[in-house]
């Protein structure tokens, strides 16, 4: 069974400063967004400028941010926040929601259309072949912090690897079951799934392969965006098998994540667009 490597999250100390690896990956994300974003412009695609490349960027951070925030006060922990309003503002103790700074996203997608004079499609469509590889790097992130572990496995599986951050969740499932008090006694910690790994290479690596390559062509307006939604709700309603459910949640209705739920009006609407806009004439 493999270890998690046990990453130093600080990547570099500055005197007080602190550089952590995981806010490396945000910025590597934002890199990212805008080296393809500039490749598309060149390649022709004239919805944005460089200029309003630029400017959406800030836009889109701030929607991540306060998205990704209240997503998780909202569908995660609301009668925690209710009761600690003040812990809302605490994002340095974490807590974000994919989810959320999704929907935090369109919000800027459309504010942003509304000010430049453009549909919202279209500007959905040219921001959906650019966040996947940041979504890659937020994976990383959680894989060095050694945070979002995945579920039990078979400890002879190559993939299963041990989480010593999970220390205390190895000692509750243990607790409850023979088998894994077993494994426990006999490695230091249970085997799980790397979960972060497996998001990385589907909803990060997988999904912009297939958005990007589409996207190369041109579609009716709508499509590209419904593609993004529909592949990202499928992965990560896949690989949320293999993720650990969150301790104050566990599985919901008929044995499903939360993330899994959440997922699925994704893949309806998704699917529902790819239908529909595929109807439209090609722009």
């Amino acid at each position: 069974m493999l270890i998690h490597p046990q990453f130093d999250p600080v990547a570099l100390s500055l005197g007080p400063l602190a550089i952590r690896w995981y806010a490396l990956s945000y910025l590597a994300g934002f890199a990212l967004f805008i080296l393809l974003g500039r490749r598309l412009i060149a390649r022709g695609n004239n919805i944005f400028t460089r200029e309003m490349l630029d400017d959406f960027l800030t836009w889109g951070i701030l929607g991540v941010i306060l998205g990704g925030r209240l997503g998780f006060v909202l569908f995660y922990q609301p009668a925690y926040y209710l009761a600690n309003p003040l812990d809302i503002i605490k994002v340095w103790e974490g807590g974000m929601s994919f989810h959320g700074g999704f929907l935090g996203v369109l919000a800027a997608a459309w504010l942003f259309a509304r000010k430049h004079g453009l549909r919202f499609l279209q500007v959905s469509d040219f921001i959906a072949p650019l966040v996947p590889l940041g979504l890659a790097c937020g994976r990383l992130g959680n894989f060095i912090n050694g945070e979002l572990w995945g579920r039990l496995t078979d400890p002879a599986k190559f993939w299963a690897m041990g989480f010593p951050q999970a220390q205390q969740a190895d000692a509750a499932l243990a607790a409850a079951n023979p088998q894994a008090a077993a494994w426990l006694a006999q490695y230091g910690s249970l085997p799980r799934h790397p979960s972060q790994l497996y998001q990385f290479a589907l909803e990060g690596l997988l999904l912009f392969v297939i958005v990007w390559l589409f996207a190369r062509k041109p579609r009716p307006t709508g499509q590209i965006s419904a593609l993004f939604l529909a592949g990202y709700g499928v992965f990560r309603f896949i690989a949320e098998y293999f993720r650990q459910p969150d301790d104050y949640l566990g599985l919901l209705t008929l044995g499903l994540s939360m993330g899994q739920w959440l997922s699925l009006p994704m893949v309806a609407l998704g699917v529902v667009g790819l239908i529909y806009f595929g109807r439209k004439p090609t722009v």
